[in-house]
């Protein structure tokens, strides 16, 4: 009956913050100064980071005798967006614009407090869209409900806070920083980062797998304070685009992060050979940007041989440089990274002379949309080896699924039947392998189509295929012969 009474009263508090969050974005509505979701979301974005990171000041100061908040006490948020009677219209605008982000954009960095680096770098980059401060009042109060010092709100707000983040996936090109649940999940569970061994995500856009190599990590290893501070230190992120950097920092202080090591940064715009041993880590679990060209010279900080404008292909060396030997990752990265000539070729060779890839999981086009429809794939590999064999695993739609949408996402459960597989592999109508002397032979082509589908496994003769470009031909003369008819009749 307890156990009951708790499950409806989690269900009811979890729909309780689920229609703040509505709520919120239903009052941001009304103000002309929020335009579209990205907006929102961003607008919503900081004013969540300073209450959490307030409530958070909170509990450190009655926890930690010398603790000191970085934030002056006239920005902190229980002295200006707390108090319901508080500041409110052109009062409130006035203080937001002229003396908030002002004040946190110019915080003192000068002590090293890594907490004050992150606040000034959250809002070195973000914006105030609201024009009207009694609607700001309003989302003020709102957001008040949640106390991010009680562990059920802030855990049931974390899950809320996913379907916040999901949201990018439709608002305008921020759905490149967001990889499906699922997706972390598995890549997570099966690279299994374990307590002390350091984790890295280069490109780390909203955190999501940071957050799982925490949750995997807490879940096995975590027993007390010390092996909290522990994981804390061995989580560390890269983002350079302003909203996806706060998101993903706001998404790790809900994990109790106290101090996240997110850097506000391009890692790739780094000398690929000052990454040395200190730079090492065991684990990296990334999804990077793809289908993007980089920001321009960036490419020179990668090797002659190996420069190209393609951010998927330099994230690639980046990762595999990252890896001290023995490490071990989990990426997902496009078909267009599995093939090509030249300097694509090249850094294959070097990723499969370099690193065992003993996986690759074929995805179907649709595990990205609305963001991208291009195929993708995720690869498991370790570092310290070289290739001597690929298994490929080809991932299914779901019976009656045609393709998978921002309302049917793809789900975890679809692993399972992969995961079974993994210890113990054979091949089937799912799975085939191929030997590094196949791939050698064929340029390092790593784009290796099901050999099991009725497609592959027809080996058309040089007659069928000449029959083939003769039908296509004749088709196209056809074509041209209705439309000069019609023109002419028209």
């Amino acid at each position: 009956m307890l156990i009951g009474g708790y499950s409806w009263f989690k269900k009811n508090k979890m729909k309780n913050i689920g229609n703040i969050i509505k709520t919120l974005q239903n009052i941001m509505r009304k103000d002309q100064g929020v335009s579209g979701d990205a907006q929102r979301i961003e607008q919503l974005g900081w004013m969540i980071t300073l209450k959490i990171i307030d409530d958070k000041d909170t509990e450190l100061e009655l926890i930690q005798d010398k603790y000191k908040s970085p934030i002056s006490q006239n920005l902190q948020w229980r002295n200006w967006g707390a108090d319901s009677e508080g500041m409110t219209g052109d009062e409130l605008k006035e203080f937001i614009d002229q003396k908030l982000f002002p004040g946190l954009k110019n915080l003192d960095v000068s002590t090293g407090n890594k907490r004050a680096l992150i606040i000034r770098e959250i809002f070195e980059g973000t914006n105030n869209y609201m024009k009207n401060g009694t609607i700001i009042r309003q989302v003020l109060n709102k957001l008040n409900e949640i106390n991010f010092n009680v562990s059920e709100d802030r855990h049931l707000f974390g899950d809320i806070y996913e379907t916040i983040l999901r949201d990018l996936q439709s608002a305008g090109n921020y759905g490149e920083f967001y990889t499906p649940r699922a997706i972390t999940e598995f890549m997570t569970e099966i690279i299994n980062p374990r307590l002390g061994e350091k984790v890295l995500d280069p490109a780390c856009g909203t955190g999501g797998f940071l957050t799982s190599a925490i949750e995997n990590i807490r879940k096995q290893d975590v027993k007390n304070v010390d092996d909290l501070k522990t994981l804390e230190n061995t989580i560390h992120g890269m983002e350079f685009k302003p909203l996806p950097f706060m998101l993903s920092v706001t998404n790790l202080i809900l994990h109790d992060i106290e101090i996240p090591n997110v850097d506000y940064t391009d890692s790739l715009n780094r000398e690929y050979t000052s990454i040395g041993q200190k730079d090492r880590v065991d684990v990296i679990l990334a999804n990077p940007p793809f289908g993007a060209s980089v920001t321009d010279g960036v490419q020179t900080n990668f090797p002659l041989n190996y420069r190209t404008t393609e951010s998927a292909d330099l994230f690639l060396l980046l990762m595999i440089r990252y890896l001290q030997d023995g490490g071990r990752a989990a990426i997902v990265l496009p078909d267009g990274s599995l093939t090509g000539d030249g300097v694509k070729q090249r850094i294959r060779q070097h990723f499969l002379e370099s690193c065992n890839l003993h996986t690759i999981v074929r995805l179907p086009n649709s595990v990205f949309q609305p963001y991208a429809s291009v195929a993708t794939n995720l690869l498991f590999f370790t570092k310290g080896e070289p290739t001597k064999e690929i298994w490929y695993w080809e991932h299914r739609l779901p019976e009656g699924v045609k393709a998978y949408s921002k309302t049917k996402p793809i789900q975890k459960s679809e692993f399972e039947t992969l995961k079974q597989w993994w210890p113990d592999r054979k091949a089937s109508n799912q799975a085939w392998r191929v030997s590094i002397k196949e791939l050698e032979e064929n340029g390092f082509n790593l784009d290796v189509k099901n050999p099991h589908t009725p497609e592959a496994q027809h080996t058309y003769s040089s007659v069928e295929l000449l029959s083939m470009l003769h039908d296509s031909f004749r088709k196209s003369d056809d074509l041209l012969t209705k439309l000069k008819k019609e023109l002419a009749d028209g």
